[in-house]
């Protein structure tokens, strides 16, 4: 059969290279498509960064949060075991000042016994000092109790248990204000984490799980506004800056006479406050000892 006037002719090889030119022509539209699909928008990747700085800082936050509790416990604790003790080494050592003054008779003696008794007397608020330690006659019964070696109600952990820490962090993460992506939801989270903050500080798990459960009954987080890139540059900084706050915070912390003891032993700050008073003690035995040789 001919093929009609004027009508491109056809072969069977040109009908399938027709064919394999549109495959590829569908093939190469389908993979542009696919393409222009996964380029990100510009916001994207710092929309990323904002979320991994958010995350960071959070992190930071708990860690630092977690340390100011136990630095706030262990000095704490350091006042009420220990300070009856240090009171009693101040005692004994204007008592064995005075003991030499009065056998030697010298002047410099006198005035250090004179300046070392000044160092035990009474001030004003002491006992808010040394808690309940310390009462109006004296020592408490407790303290005394310490310092004979008679057994004492020991006082809370300087650190939180493992479960509190970990109910802790867990609402941190979620709870925390630089989460909040407007003033009303900030103020809310704020107002949440102080309460996590009190029951952590305390170490009291039951009301952890009961501020858990609220947050997850509670309404639910706005979902996030893409914001344009002068937000989120803006939100990168605001970060940053909190983030040298917080540093400062953490430097001044560490580098406190509480901070720099805890730092001695941060798997077992409990085990560091028993050392001390063990080494108190030794010291108060041998204060004793020498002041019986002055009066001897």
């Amino acid at each position: 059969m001919h093929d009609a006037p004027g009508e491109p002719t056809i072969r069977n090889d040109d009908e399938q290279d027709v064919q394999d030119a549109t495959s590829v022509s569908r093939a190469t539209a389908d993979a542009g498509g696919a393409a222009e699909a996964a380029v990100p928008r510009p916001e994207a990747r710092l929309e990323k960064a904002v979320r991994a700085a958010e995350q960071a800082l959070i992190e930071f936050e708990i860690a630092l949060e977690t340390f100011r509790v136990e630095v706030e416990n262990f000095s704490r604790l350091h006042h009420q075991r220990l300070g009856p003790m240090y009171a009693r080494l101040d005692e004994l050592d204007a008592m064995i000042a005075e003991a030499r003054a009065a056998r030697t008779g010298d002047p410099a003696d006198v005035r250090r016994a004179e300046e070392a008794r000044a160092l035990v007397q009474p001030m004003p608020g002491v006992e808010e000092l040394f808690h309940d330690w310390l009462d109006s006659e004296g020592l408490s019964p407790e303290a005394a109790a310490m310092l004979t070696d008679q057994p004492v109600r020991p006082p809370k952990r300087v650190r939180p248990s493992d479960e509190a820490r970990k109910l802790y962090r867990e609402l941190a993460r979620k709870a925390h204000p630089d989460l909040a992506q407007d003033d009303k939801e900030r103020a809310r989270r704020e107002e949440f984490i102080t309460r996590v903050n009190a029951a952590y500080g305390r170490g009291d798990e039951p009301l952890l799980r009961e501020l858990t459960e609220e947050w997850a009954a509670g309404p639910a987080p706005a979902e996030h506004r893409r914001g344009e890139s002068e937000e989120l540059y803006a939100r990168l900084e605001w970060l940053s800056q909190r983030k040298e706050l917080l540093t400062l915070v953490a430097k001044e912390l560490e580098e406190s006479a509480i901070g720099a003891m805890l730092r001695m032993a941060p798997d077992d700050p409990d085990r560091l406050l028993e050392e001390i008073a063990e080494q108190l003690l030794a010291e108060v035995s041998e204060r004793e000892s020498q002041l019986a040789q002055l009066a001897g």
